[in-house]
């Protein structure tokens, strides 16, 4: 008779306790990450869920070191021996063996140096096996740390998690760049993001926040864009100013990378990270902003309604030589590009109508798009009318607004975008997981 224990305890030894069994044997379990063959004993590399730990073959092994191949799935039973020289502070000194799979094939890429020396498309196209490399697995550790930090910060905030369709009637940004299916012989579309879904949720919890995928059919192929990406989004109500959103946001990034200096110092120092100080982010207007970029760097504005990537850049350059911070928040991002829900400022700037919105650049990037929502709906209605929208297409948003919603607004920051500015990638892809591209849909 089998019994079934809610206590669920590993069957080896955890890898976060074997510190407090110098001098016990223990079972371990891992794969074989390298093996180095020395004069008279072999070192093991053993990789497990927590990093690499050395093992130690020598004479008191009940088995045969050829027994051992890289990539095979072991249980090895071992004592533990303090030894200061080793990364972990002990090692592992061989006793026996339980094998439990070995690799039909050796690898078609070397792994287990200390980096995968080869292009970003073999990284990605073998991106199952180039995982197990100890710094491409520290990305994404890194991100795990990024997620719980901010889901941490925002529970803390009083915000509930939501889930909500990746199966859209109808896009939330609007334009081409979306993505259509039929659905039992309905026209249907993958969700540009939660945007509609979390504004109504506004109106039943007053904060949410959703970390998922969302979907942007854009036929870019640069290095900041994908066709899939995780948007950590938050939604909040009862706004007295949409200030109150940045000063959110700015508390959630505290959040994240105090919770990573605390509990992901290994993966920082594998990867030599310099993790930013954030207390404040300086804020300048979109046009001061743009201003600013032409008289520092002697360039001709020619795009007046956004920043060119080259600018983002600049404007970093010059807020991180002025300020010392690796992040500015852009304020009144002109109408004309902002989504139809965007909430106009009473004042326009220089004629310009401008919108109580923000993005955010971290490191020369924008990262966050955010901003105070419509909430009325005779204002919501008129202004979806008076783009030429069809109003029939969003009858559930609009019952949002129909029935009554406060003030609100939110975010959306692309979580693979942050991590790669704050690992120094140059190309996004390199912190998404399995990256979708205009190019790639495996693996």
């Amino acid at each position: 008779m089998y019994t079934i224990n809610e206590n669920l305890k590993e069957t080896t030894c955890p890898v976060h306790l074997l510190k407090e069994h110098f001098g016990e044997t223990v079972q371990i379990h891992g794969s074989i990450y390298k093996i180095r063959k020395m004069r008279g004993f072999a070192f093991v590399l053993l990789r497990t869920r927590k990093g690499i730990i050395q093992c130690v073959y020598g004479e008191s092994a009940e088995f045969s070191l050829e027994e051992l191949t890289e990539e095979a799935c072991v249980i090895f039973t071992a004592k533990v021996i303090s030894e200061e020289r080793a990364k972990a502070g002990f090692e592992l000194h061989l006793i026996s063996l339980r094998v439990l799979s070995t690799p039909a094939a050796p690898s078609p890429i070397v792994i287990n140096n200390k980096q995968v020396d080869t292009s970003l498309e073999n990284l990605l196209s073998y991106r199952p096996i180039t995982l197990r490399n100890e710094k491409e697995r520290a990305i994404f550790r890194i991100q795990e740390g990024l997620c719980q930090g901010f889901r941490n910060f925002l529970i803390k905030q009083h915000f509930t998690e939501i889930h909500t369709p990746k199966i859209v009637a109808a896009g939330a940004e609007g334009g081409a760049n979306i993505f259509s299916l039929k659905y039992f012989g309905k026209d249907a579309y993958l969700a540009q993001s939660p945007q509609f879904y979390k504004q109504c949720m506004v109106g039943v919890f007053e904060r949410v926040f959703e970390i998922a995928p969302v979907f942007r059919a854009e036929k870019h192929d640069t290095s900041r864009h994908l066709n899939e990406y995780t948007s950590v989004d938050f939604e909040m109500g009862y706004l007295n100013d949409f200030t109150e959103l940045m000063q959110t946001e700015l508390g959630m990034i505290f959040s994240a990378l105090a919770h990573l200096k605390e509990s992901y110092g290994q993966e920082l120092s594998l990867l030599e990270v310099k993790l930013p100080e954030v207390t404040e982010i300086p804020v300048i207007g979109f046009h001061e902003a743009k201003d600013l970029i032409a008289d520092t760097y002697g360039r001709k504005i020619t795009d007046y309604e956004d920043f060119e990537p080259e600018e983002e850049k600049l404007l970093s350059e010059i807020m991180l030589k002025e300020t010392g911070s690796d992040f500015v928040f852009v304020t009144h991002y002109p109408a004309s590009k902002r989504p139809f829900y965007a909430m106009e400022a009473e004042k326009t700037v220089g004629g310009v109508p401008v919108t109580l919105s923000f993005d955010l650049l971290f490191r020369g990037l924008e990262v966050t798009t955010g901003g105070q929502r419509i909430h009325d709906y005779e204002q919501q209605l008129a202004k979806m009318q008076a783009l030429g929208m069809h109003t029939e297409l969003f009858e559930s948003y609009l019952m949002a607004h129909k029935y009554g919603l406060p003030p609100h607004g939110g975010i959306g920051l692309g979580l693979e975008r942050f991590t790669a500015r704050l690992l120094g990638f140059e190309n996004v892809r390199r912190a998404a997981l399995f990256p979708r591209d205009i190019h790639r849909v495996m693996p």
